[in-house]
């Protein structure tokens, strides 16, 4: 009868206490030299490898609490609830709105990704689109892509289009009461089409800020953000048939 030298709850203790462990601290914890030995007990646990650090850190399936964007980090050690920083730089480019530029992701992700984002577009993860010199990333999925690319241009033009609406706490009470006048003139669909603008212009969490200060629901808001990037409005006609002036009918000579 084979004794079992090794305890996976040793290892447990240890993440209990410091969140975090590399590999040679999990050799100490669980008294061995063998990298097999701390992986079979790692699976048995089910854990998780840091994208940031080259991998060097692990922690537990159930410790992390992860932002809005599936990331956590604890010691400037930084995790992904989608693994290894490749699947996490295809998750993030393919849900982005607007998609990324590299240094966009590397704020985000706190590590270096250009060598990432190659790999993945030579890969056919990922798209990209040169845009002022630089390159975007995008989703591979062609509607996506289309989505993505215009909302980027709403970004960019915003500074030639009036930028985004002021913040609601710090807007003056005179210019919030004319932006909800304007906004009361609007019909149900020019409403949406304009809180979804708005909302563009400000990118992540622009939904429920512009609801917000308009006192809409926030899905009015993204219902009327997707109408835009799709690009599938059925405008209404300006005038019915048969509406405007009548034309003269010439008299008839006598």
């Amino acid at each position: 009868m084979n004794i079992e030298r090794f305890h996976a709850r040793d290892l447990v203790q240890l993440f209990s206490k410091r969140k975090i462990a590399t590999m040679a601290e999990l050799k100490e914890a669980l008294g061995t030299a063998a990298d097999i030995t701390i992986f079979r007990k790692l699976v048995q646990l089910s854990y998780r490898t840091s994208y940031s650090h080259r991998g060097r850190y692990y922690t537990l399936d159930g410790l992390p609490v992860y932002d809005e964007w599936g990331l956590w980090s604890f010691r400037e050690v930084w995790f992904s609830k989608r693994g290894t920083l490749l699947s996490t730089a295809a998750a993030l480019v393919d849900e982005a709105e607007a998609g990324f530029f590299a240094a966009e992701l590397e704020n985000l992700l706190h590590v270096e990704v250009k060598g990432a984002l190659l790999k993945l577009w030579q890969q056919g993860r990922v798209a990209r689109d040169s845009l002022s010199g630089r390159y975007l990333y995008c989703s591979a999925r062609a509607a996506v892509r289309r989505g993505q690319l215009v909302a980027r241009r709403v970004r960019d033009a915003e500074g030639t289009i009036g930028g985004p609406l002021i913040r609601a706490e710090v807007m003056p009470d005179e210019l919030k009461a004319a932006i909800i006048l304007f906004f009361s003139l609007l019909d149900e669909k020019q409403r949406r089409l304009y809180a979804g603008l708005e909302s563009l212009k400000i990118g992540h969490g622009g939904d429920r800020r512009i609801a917000d200060l308009l006192g809409v629901d926030a899905g009015t808001v993204a219902r009327g953000r997707q109408d835009l990037l799709r690009q599938d409005l059925e405008l209404d006609r300006i005038r019915r048939p048969g509406g405007g002036r009548k034309l003269l009918e010439k008299k008839r000579q006598a």
